[in-house]
């Protein structure tokens, strides 16, 4: 039976245990952030940034440029990365809604309706001079617009169907690193501003639909842009759901960190929020860690 319980509640309380702890919602090991410039990599990092059109960070600040964009436009972070630097993505708390054994598939739509959002992320690898990572399970799950999850549907108080997979689900990253995936812009629940999961694995083994074994070397969160998320949530079926929203800039998760921080570059697909975005990133990791 589906779990039913507070969203807000479940997720607050993993933050008060986590707070009495140095380096609440990080994982990493002996840094508190992993958005940390290393050098290398300046064949990878660029002609990658270059032939995707992805976000970077900037390699003096650590942090993303974003300007604000109408419909038509991009929301975009610098990509004036050095040639020498890349920048590991920040390590954040997975939440409560994780589920293992996600299907392997490109579009983890499945029915649920909402504003598209095709996703592309290039991941490349500290450990190997910022080379991109081929093989990797990119993972995302998030919650549908009546901020639901799959496998705890009622926990943000609506009733529908829960069959456990719906908005879940990774694709294995190609030879230059990057992996595209289809889903619907999230809702929002109590307590969180409107957020995706992401887990990237490595030395994973594929089944039919799924995979066995491997390692976890990131686990993130990504981010929207705060004015076109307000346009998104305004639509239908989103304005069905009346539970408050959180905003980005009062997310007890996103620290303002841009890109590194899981800030997604937004561009538009038509003319109206409706026709829906492409959203990339480049995502650092350390596999090594």
């Amino acid at each position: 039976m589906p779990m039913t319980e507070n969203p807000a509640q479940h997720e607050q309380d993993e933050q008060n245990d986590n707070a009495s702890r140095p380096g609440a919602h990080r994982r990493d090991k002996g840094v508190q952030r992993r958005r940390v410039l290393i050098g290398g990599g300046s064949v990878a990092v660029v002609g990658g940034l270059a032939a995707a059109g992805l976000a970077s960070a900037d390699p003096v600040s650590g942090k993303a440029h974003k300007t604000k964009a109408s419909r038509s436009t991009t929301v975009s972070t610098s990509a004036s990365a050095s040639s020498s630097v890349c920048t590991l993505n920040a390590e954040v708390t997975e939440g409560p809604y994780s589920l293992d054994g996600a299907l392997v598939r490109e579009d983890i739509r499945e029915d649920k309706e909402g504003v598209e959002v095709q996703y592309t992320f290039t991941v490349v690898d500290s450990a190997n001079d910022c080379a991109p990572l081929a093989d990797a399970l990119v993972e995302i799950w998030h919650c549908d617009s009546l901020g639901e999850y799959s496998g705890f549907v009622g926990g943000n108080g609506h009733t529908e169907d829960d069959n456990g997979t719906f908005l879940r689900g990774g694709q294995l990253t190609d030879s230059d690193g990057q992996v595209s995936l289809v889903s619907i812009w999230p809702g929002h629940y109590v307590s969180r501003a409107v957020h995706v999961h992401m887990r990237v694995h490595t030395d994973v083994t594929l089944t039919d639909t799924s995979y066995t074994g491997g390692e976890v070397i990131h686990t993130g969160q990504l981010f929207f842009d705060e004015d076109i998320n307000a346009e998104v949530q305004a639509l239908d079926p989103y304005s069905d759901n009346t539970t408050a929203e959180t905003q980005l800039s009062d997310d007890s998760i996103y620290d303002d960190g841009g890109a590194s921080s899981g800030l997604l570059t937004l561009t538009a697909l038509g003319s109206s929020v409706s026709d829906g975005y492409t959203a990339t990133l480049t995502v650092g990791v350390d596999s090594s860690s």
